[in-house]
């Protein structure tokens, strides 16, 4: 079927959406955005699927939401009876018809004879996952597009482990979407009838109250938190997401009472209308709780993502201005804080382990082998972290202390099976406290630990290329790298070369290969003969290319010049590409 045929069809099914329908007519004259909102289905990936809100195949709407929920559904009923007792958690965020969109998945999982537990209002991501596992559910589903623009949303599948799921029953679930043909013919109960069958239970605060208790858990130091609490100035801003109420209540559980939020930002906004983007990678996310921090001189500023993943902090430098630390810095502070903590106690497990993704730091290898951990690396994404923790869970082989990626994303305890921004808020107020107890700041204490392992320093650079053309130069830059690696980056040599697709780690000096034990991804990464590393990979949830840049020097000044040449110059050869693809 052509997409001219695939829009006639729709503007011809008489039970059309009518917002949708007054939508596609006033797209009736622009052949390029019909196009684009039907040239394609909105592809089901590895962990759900994010796409702009609009008519169209191609597109987030009830129809491509029935799809997916109507092929998780078969999977379901597929599994058993067992399974379908056991049902579906169903949560959403704060964006442009996640409400609506997470009743469409309740309507369509419920007319199969699958229980249904759906939040009553928007609640954060790792709630979602804690949810799952703490109802014995089969599967969950979340409704957002993390820090995406107010213009998309998403669906995201969580297994009964409360992960990501992972690819080998991603990939079965594709099938199972793939193979619903007709998404407007997809039939879907009443909410009325789901309730009266006892199939659909709403849920709410019993939820936050039993996973408040589970945070309880990470805490290491009470009785230094009760001395510090009124101390201790804490600035948070939900970033008009679903993170305010759980936060708060968490930060009150353990103690803090010194909490100041960013009012412009308490409420939850599908436009985010304080900020150009929600995303606390953005230093400009801040603006707002920097100004509050300077009135009240806080201690530490925390912001999170819509569906409150991901932790960004800020705090006061050496000129007392405030600067936003990266997800590899804070990443560092929370590691060296949780197992010195540990390890004084006499709490440290010998089979302790610290997992992180292939772009994350390696200062994260060096403080857990300080403290006798091994790290394992995974692909990058926290379903794969998630999965590496199930998989010890079972195995014993190791027991899970830490995970994280460089993406502002991070997990303490492993009743979350995701990233989880609840857990880091009230975690790294707990090392703020901590470093002030001694008269310190965080970043004093960061300065501490690149002392004891080194001047670690990380970037990423991103190139956005849209559309069909964008996708090819994407694939280009990863095939021209990989038939003609480079010797040699900003002066230093190039050692050893990972390529993710075949699974591979080649020694350049002399050709010796070694296998890589990670799923199969279009990712390559160089490590360079001092100790620095980049490394390319396409965005699985955006039309981009990433570039990740590590290295370690003896001074910040020092790891500072090499990795401004070592991004420039990576930089120019990818554009280099670019340029000559054109």
């Amino acid at each position: 079927m052509t997409w001219k045929a695939t829009v006639e069809k729709w503007l011809s099914y008489p039970q059309l959406d009518a917002e949708l329908k007054q939508q596609l007519l006033a797209m009736q004259n622009n052949e390029k955005a019909l196009e684009d909102s039907f040239y394609k289905n909105l592809e089901f990936g590895t962990g759900g699927m994010r796409g702009e809100i609009g008519p169209g195949t191609n597109r987030m709407n009830i129809y491509t939401i029935r799809k997916a929920s109507e092929g998780l559904a078969r999977y379901i009923v597929e599994q058993g009876e067992e399974a379908k007792a056991r049902g579906v958690v169903i949560a959403y965020d704060s964006r442009h018809k996640s409400p609506e969109f997470a009743l469409e998945v309740a309507k369509t999982v419920g007319k199969h004879g699958i229980k249904v537990y759906l939040f009553k209002e928007l609640r954060p991501t790792p709630e979602l996952s804690f949810a799952v596992r703490h109802l014995g559910a089969f599967a969950g589903v979340v409704i957002t597009a993390s820090h995406n623009p107010p213009e998309y949303n998403g669906f995201k599948v969580y297994g009964q482990d409360g992960g990501q799921i992972p690819p080998a029953m991603a990939d079965t679930l594709i099938q199972y979407v793939n193979a619903v043909e007709d998404e407007l013919a997809v039939e879907v109960a009443e909410e009325q009838e789901l309730l009266e069958k006892g199939l659909l239970t709403y849920i709410g605060e019993e939820i936050d109250e039993a996973y408040i208790e589970q945070l309880k858990t990470i805490q290491l130091n009470r009785e230094l938190v009760a001395e510090m609490a009124k101390k201790l100035k804490i600035v948070f801003s939900p970033l008009h997401g679903t993170a305010n109420k759980l936060v708060r209540k968490g930060l009150q559980a353990f103690g803090f009472e010194n909490v100041t939020v960013v009012k412009e930002q308490e409420q939850p906004d599908p436009n985010f209308s304080t900020v150009a983007s929600p995303n606390p990678e953005e230093h400009a996310a801040f603006e707002l709780a920097i100004q509050y921090g300077k009135e009240i001189d806080a201690d530490i500023l925390m912001a999170t993502d819509p569906d409150a993943d991901r932790l960004g902090v800020a705090v006061k430098n050496a000129d007392g201005e405030y600067v936003v630390l990266t997800g590899n810095q804070m990443g560092a502070l929370m590691l060296e804080y949780l197992l010195s903590q540990k390890q004084a106690k006499g709490i440290l497990p010998k089979n302790g382990v610290v997992l992180k993704t292939i772009v994350t730091s390696e200062i994260g290898r060096a403080i857990a082998e300080h403290y006798g951990l091994p790290t394992i690396d995974t692909l990058t994404g926290f379903k794969f972290i998630g999965e590496k923790i199930n998989e010890f869970e079972q195995t014993k082989q190791y027991t899970f202390q830490f995970g994280y990626e460089e993406s502002y994303g991070y997990l303490i305890g492993d009743f979350v099976r995701d990233k989880d921004a609840v857990q880091s808020a009230i975690f790294a107020a707990e090392v703020a406290a901590y470093y002030k107890s001694k008269g310190k700041t965080l970043y004093e204490g960061l300065l501490e630990i690149f002392e004891k392992y080194g001047y670690y320093k990380e970037s990423l650079r991103s190139l956005t290329l849209k559309g069909k053309d964008g996708a090819e130069q994407i694939a280009n830059i990863l095939a021209t790298f990989r038939k003609e690696p480079p010797k040699e980056v900003a002066g230093v040599e190039v050692v050893a070369i990972e390529d993710y697709l075949i699974g591979k780690r080649t020694i350049v000096a002399t050709g010796e290969e070694s296998t890589i034990n990670l799923p199969r991804s279009n990712v390559l990464k160089y490590h360079l003969a001092n100790g620095a590393w980049f490394c390319l990979r396409p965005s699985g949830t955006e039309p981009k290319a990433k570039f990740y840049f590590g290295v370690k020097g003896t001074s910040l000044e020092e790891s500072e010049t090499f990795l401004t040449q070592l991004e420039n110059t990576v930089m120019e050869l990818v554009n280099n590409i670019v340029y000559q693809h054109h």
